[in-house]
């Protein structure tokens, strides 16, 4: 195996945007930002719009996500 050509495989934390949940795992991505988990360690931070905790497959309520207007943009293509 080739050495240094493999990105860093680390902790991350992942922070759900739109809910108060955060997750700790491990992955590759890389980002600026950080935050100190739990355990009293600083990790990398990402980010995220959904997660299981807001996703509506999983809560079971039904919202509409929309981060770039393509909801209505259907709406008023096909509204009859």
């Amino acid at each position: 195996m080739k050495a240094d050509i493999h990105p860093e495989y680390r902790p991350v934390v992942f922070q759900d945007a739109s809910s108060d949940f955060a997750f700790l795992t491990r992955s590759t991505i890389n980002t600026k930002d950080t935050i100190k988990w739990e355990d009293g360690e600083t990790y990398p931070l990402v980010k995220v719009e959904v997660s299981s905790q807001s996703h509506p497959f999983y809560t079971g309520k039904h919202k509409i996500v929309d981060t770039g207007g393509r909801v209505d943009k259907f709406r008023r293509r096909y509204a009859k």
